[in-house]
């Protein structure tokens, strides 16, 4: 006969109370009451738990047992796949958006510089796991990266959110590679169909007819003699910013008058040997007194361990009236300017640069350093600056070898 509520309440002995169609209560002699269900599969007995009683009424017991005996019907073992479910949950729950992607990180770690992994990880700690980090990878839909990259444009980063999206994408790809998801549903989403067009603008850079000007003031200027030197090394090299901030005594050697930039704290990963002129290597000298003794030519002047921060350049600047006129890199513009204007070599321009050929073949084929151009080339542009202190301008009639 089939269970009544009131049966199961009273029940007593120890023992298998059947329902019928296999559904039956196993009262243990601890006392706990199991909802059971009994079926064949594939030739053989087997036991499906259906929860416990009073928690999982009889009503619900008897539901659960027809879902597993449709499930039966359909050819599929309910108890496998309730194990299936269970395992996916599990796997789901290890499988978040930001588990994957801080393995990604790791993955990804000896590839990219300490600064660059900490500024990925930090654009997607701030702007992708806060609303989606905990879910399962597997659960997001496009639409919802789409909706997080999106709020990163509307505060005016549009750059920032192009490079988010990016990397959202890259940690997909990398799941599907690793079978942490089983397809990619991230990879129609395409930057140029969700952000807004952007409008390049570049870094602001000093005239050459500003130069008089400028470089008086620089001579003036009562400033930190860390800064002061740093940026005068900086306009004599045409380096980067954070190539001359981070620049280490063990990098240079004045006798030779050469500084060598090694490959890890160039932005193509190549080291790059800067020719120093006869007014660099003066700079430098200068610098022995202040900082001789340390590891670093230019210690911020607060933190000695540490260089001068990014925006100490520009911050000078500004103070000498160039805010919004002149910025630290574009100084690498004015260099540029003037060299090829006075009818430098192009490509030995480029190679002081160190800008990367962009055509693969002519790469390939076109590896010279120009080193012997290249000492001519910043002595003559040491020689350019100072001359620009009084107004005076070296043009070059003939094209220099």
């Amino acid at each position: 006969m089939p269970l009544t509520d009131a049966q199961l309440r009273n029940l007593t002995e120890p023992g298998k109370y059947f329902d019928g169609g296999g559904l039956f209560l196993d009262l243990t002699k601890a006392g706990g009451r199991y909802w059971r269900l009994k079926f064949r599969h594939g030739g053989k007995e087997k036991l499906l738990a259906l929860g416990v009683y009073p928690t999982v009424s009889l009503k619900a017991a008897r539901d659960l047992a027809s879902d597993a005996r449709k499930t039966l019907k359909g050819g599929c073992d309910p108890g496998a796949l309730r194990k299936a479910e269970k395992a996916k949950v599990v796997q789901e729950t290890v499988n978040t958006l930001e588990a994957v992607s801080r393995d990604w990180l790791i993955h990804q770690a000896a590839r990219w510089a300490p600064v660059t992994l900490a500024r990925i990880r930090a654009s997607l700690e701030a702007d992708i796991f806060p609303t989606l980090g905990a879910r399962p990878i597997a659960s997001i839909k496009p639409g919802e990266v789409m909706s997080a990259v999106k709020k990163v444009e509307a505060r005016g980063a549009a750059d920032q959110a192009d490079r988010v999206l990016k990397r959202v994408k890259a940690v997909y790809r990398w799941a599907v590679t690793h079978e942490r998801i089983e397809s990619n549903p991230m990879v129609d989403l395409v930057p140029s169909e969700i952000l807004k067009p952007r409008h390049v603008t570049h870094r602001p850079a000093l005239a050459d007819s500003d130069l008089p000007a400028f470089l008086a003031k620089l001579a003036a200027y009562d400033g930190d003699p860390h800064t002061v030197n740093a940026l005068r090394l900086l306009m004599l090299t045409a380096t980067r910013p954070g190539e001359t901030r981070g620049a280490l005594w063990a990098e240079f050697d004045l006798d030779a008058a050469l500084w060598i930039i090694p490959a890890v704290r160039m932005k193509m990963k190549l080291e790059h040997r800067v020719p120093l002129s006869r007014q660099a290597v003066e700079v430098l000298r200068t610098m022995q007194s202040l900082s001789g003794d340390r590891e670093l030519v230019f210690p911020s002047p607060f933190y000695p361990s540490k260089s001068l921060s990014e925006n100490t350049f520009n911050s000078a600047l500004a103070r000498m009236g160039f805010k919004g006129t002149a910025t630290a890199h574009g100084f690498r513009a004015l260099f540029s300017t003037v060299a090829n204007e006075c009818n430098w070599n192009p490509d030995v321009i480029e190679r002081q640069l160190a800008h990367v050929e962009r055509n693969g073949v002519r790469a390939a084929y076109h590896r010279s350093t120009y080193l012997d151009d290249r000492v001519k080339l910043m002595q003559w542009w040491a020689d350019y600056l100072d001359g620009r202190k009084t107004g005076k301008v070296l043009k070059m009639k003939k094209r220099a070898a």
